[in-house]
């Protein structure tokens, strides 16, 4: 899969927030975007992902124009801000039940998702009872369970302890050897480098600089 921006551009309330952006990603490499709080990250992502559409230019996948061709990328599991469930369910219940709208995985694998993501699938806690850290390892357990084409991290390592941060390190790294394209963002910039092929730095809703971190043929 390679994923295309053309002069993308959004204006939303009259303020650009994403500025004539053209990259181009593929599948089986990392991508990191980094920059200051409110510089247009967040709405990148949510662009990429079909959230929103452009103002002006185009976002295609392959030869697919999003929001022309396709509303939404056809294999995608996205994490962006916080993640947000049913509180009177379980873990596992909260990821069946969003497993069933495109019901292409089994319980089996929903519970090796969770696993994954050091978490318990026969734990019957509610998810209104988990603790941030919990909720947070649950958000990516949703993103890789039906282990899409794409995947979205907007701050994947946020209220997590230090071996929740290797836990999430091992898992981009094995969906990358999967051939996942994967998109991330952190506030920690060396550990941004450490996991990403290629970072991206925003700046004003702009790629000001393109840095690669891997010896592997782009």
């Amino acid at each position: 899969m390679n994923i295309t921006l053309n002069k993308v551009t959004k204006v939303i309330g009259g303020n650009t927030v994403t500025d004539n952006v053209d990259i181009s990603m593929k599948s089986g490499v990392i991508y990191g975007m980094r920059g200051y709080n409110g510089c247009g990250k967040t709405m990148l992502m949510r662009l990429i992902a079909g959230l929103i559409i452009p103002t002006k230019g185009v976002i295609k996948y392959d030869n697919k124009i999003l929001g022309k061709d396709m509303d939404f990328p056809e294999s995608m599991g996205i994490l962006i801000e916080n993640p947000a469930f049913i509180g009177g369910l379980s873990g596992f219940d909260n990821l069946k039940l969003l497993a069933s709208i495109k019901g292409t995985i089994n319980d089996e694998t929903i519970k090796k998702a969770i696993r994954r993501v050091g978490l318990d699938p026969d734990d019957k806690k509610k998810y209104r009872k988990f603790s941030l850290g919990m909720k947070q390892r649950l958000g990516i357990a949703s993103a890789i369970m039906e282990s899409p084409n794409l995947i979205i991290l907007d701050e994947p390592t946020n209220a997590l302890d230090s071996s929740g941060v290797e836990t999430v390190k091992k898992i981009i790294k094995n969906e990358k050897e999967r051939g996942a394209l994967i998109i991330i963002t952190c506030h920690d910039h060396s550990l941004l480098e450490e996991i990403s092929d290629v970072v991206y730095t925003i700046e004003n809703g702009r790629i000001v600089k393109e840095q690669i971190f891997t010896e592997e043929e782009l």
